[in-house]
């Protein structure tokens, strides 16, 4: 495939199961490597790097994973804290007012001290955005980030998303099945199927 996101854009992915759009999201954040071409994210070739150099463009880059990729050995507000824990300089105070803050915002305010093994599935992918979004950074992909939640809360979810990047400015790459909703949160979309894009 050849894809292009200007940044400060809105790209949304969709396609069957099983066509590739979770392998684009692992490519573009240095997850997986691919088998030939090339790759830039930010300004960097991620081809042929380490693992020790990806770290700090990691650190700008925001990632909801499908399966939730949640540790299930921490509370639900050591989760979202996690990112800006890893990146330092950030008084432990204000990381919280900023967890409680990103809480409120996916509805999930009291929901702190909970082990994510006691939280819904749509709980964890609400808990999963606020941490993908709580750095604040400059890219953020969505892989899937209404599935399994109610229409509302889906439009309650999409106009988070939306007010965030308008925020921000961030570049966005969202990946969902929910075709209708996804077209009211992205400027453009991709069509993936087996392996390639076959429309945009």
């Amino acid at each position: 495939i050849s894809l292009e996101v200007a940044p400060g854009r809105r790209l949304g992915v969709i396609g069957p199961a099983a066509s590739g759009k979770s392998v684009i999201a692992k490519l573009v954040c240095g997850l997986k490597a691919p088998d030939r071409g090339a790759i830039e994210v930010l300004g960097h070739d991620l081809i042929g790097k380490r693992e020790s150099e990806l770290g700090g463009l990691r650190q700008r880059i925001g990632m909801l994973f499908q399966n939730y990729a949640l540790f299930d050995f921490l509370s639900v507000e050591q989760n979202v804290a996690f990112p800006l824990e890893q990146r330092g300089g950030m008084p432990p105070d204000a990381i919280a007012a900023r967890v409680a803050e990103r809480l409120r915002a996916v509805g999930l305010a009291g929901s702190e001290h909970k082990l994510t093994a006691e939280l819904s599935g749509g709980m964890k992918r609400r808990v999963g955005i606020a941490r993908a979004t709580i750095a604040d950074p400059e890219l953020v992909i969505y892989d899937e980030p209404t599935a399994g939640l109610d229409p509302v809360t889906t439009q309650k979810i999409y106009d988070l998303l939306t007010a965030d990047q308008l925020r921000t400015g961030a570049t966005v790459l969202a990946i969902s099945s929910d075709v209708a909703a996804l077209a009211k949160f992205v400027g453009e979309i991709a069509f993936l199927y087996r392996g390639r894009i076959i429309y945009r």
